[in-house]
């Protein structure tokens, strides 16, 4: 079982925090921007819908895939009111060398030691950081969660289906 459990990232994350669920607040963070600007959630609560995704890592096949498909639909989200965020432990040069590379029109954040990705409780898995996109609602509490490690396209897929849900229900 502990085999299965490092393999696939059934555990907590390695703070052994929860993972936020619907409803919970969004933590409080501050973190430097792809272009080493800081960027605080709570600048934000009340003005925009938050698309929080975890990645593991820039240029990799499902995260590039990932990235883009949230490119593709940027406009869609802010049309909607949202803004999107991908925050990984990589640094601020590769974060703003991988948003160059593929035209990446929203923040990338660095969240070099995992501090944030504990503080949302996300998981690890295949030895390596987990995957998983929380949306924000205007009132700073979780509304929705999507977790998939291998289908990084999905994740886009699912939460803008969600916010058009959540704004014509």
């Amino acid at each position: 079982m502990i085999a299965i459990t490092a393999l696939f990232g059934l555990g907590a994350a390695s703070g052994g925090s929860p993972t936020l669920k619907v409803g919970d607040p969004v933590p409080s963070f501050t973190l430097p921007d792809q272009n080493g600007k800081p960027f605080n959630v709570g600048d934000y609560i009340g003005k925009k819908i938050l698309v929080i995704y975890f990645y593991p890592k820039d240029e990799s096949p499902v995260c590039t895939k990932e990235a883009c498909a949230f490119r593709d639909k940027y406009e869609d989200f802010t049309q909607k009111g949202a803004l999107v965020i991908g925050i990984n432990s990589g640094t601020v040069e590769s974060h703003k060398a991988f948003l160059e590379h593929y035209h990446l029109p929203f923040l990338l954040l660095s969240d070099t030691g995992n501090k944030v990705l504990e503080q949302f409780g996300v998981k690890s898995a295949f030895f390596m950081t987990g995957r998983e996109t929380f949306v924000i609602d205007l009132g700073g509490k979780v509304a929705f969660t999507y977790n998939s490690m291998l289908k990084g396209t999905r994740h886009m897929e699912e939460t803008l289906a969600f916010i058009e849900k959540m704004q014509h229900p």
